[in-house]
């Protein structure tokens, strides 16, 4: 393959990986690292070699692993139920189709409902919902500081060469 579409693919994956740290539905960080493996492959790993791709494929799963936990995190800190953390799942996938309005209140309001309707107690709802909140907001920030770790760690390996 020629170099220069294996780049020319390797920026599309990274692109829409930037886009999908904040929509819930792209695996952003997974596509990040899929788009610097392609553009390592795409001259034979001659810029970018095995341990910096093995040093980015852990960063990839911390990332993973860092937003689930802070999810988790967010509903449990404001003692949200199960069906609270269920509730901030399902209102994130349907904030998808509201812009980045629904995407940032689709988890506080998806949280809130299904709380209230289990437990009939706005407050504890309204409470579950900010924990949904604030899990999201750490676990966008996790991702946004490794994606840019990644990107520096891709490029420092590239020009170090």
């Amino acid at each position: 393959m020629d170099p220069a579409i294996g780049y020319a693919f390797a920026l599309i994956f990274v692109l829409i990986g930037l886009v999908g740290m904040v929509l819930p539905a792209l695996p952003g960080v997974p596509l990040v690292f899929a788009g610097l493996l392609l553009a390592a492959w795409s001259d034979g790993f001659q810029h970018v070699g095995g341990v910096s791709v093995l040093l980015l494929a852990a960063l990839t799963l911390f990332a993973v692993l860092a937003d689930l936990v802070a999810s988790a995190f967010g509903t449990r800190l404001a003692g949200a139920s199960a069906w609270a953390f269920a509730g901030a799942g399902i209102g994130a996938v349907i904030g998808l189709f509201f812009g980045i309005l629904g995407v940032l209140l689709g988890p506080f309001l998806g949280a809130l409902l299904a709380e209230w309707l289990v437990f009939r107690n706005f407050g504890r709802a309204a409470k579950a919902g900010g924990g949904a909140a604030i899990g999201l907001l750490i676990g966008v920030a996790v991702k946004i500081a490794v994606v840019f770790t990644m990107l520096g760690i891709f490029a420092l390996a590239w020009w170090i060469d």
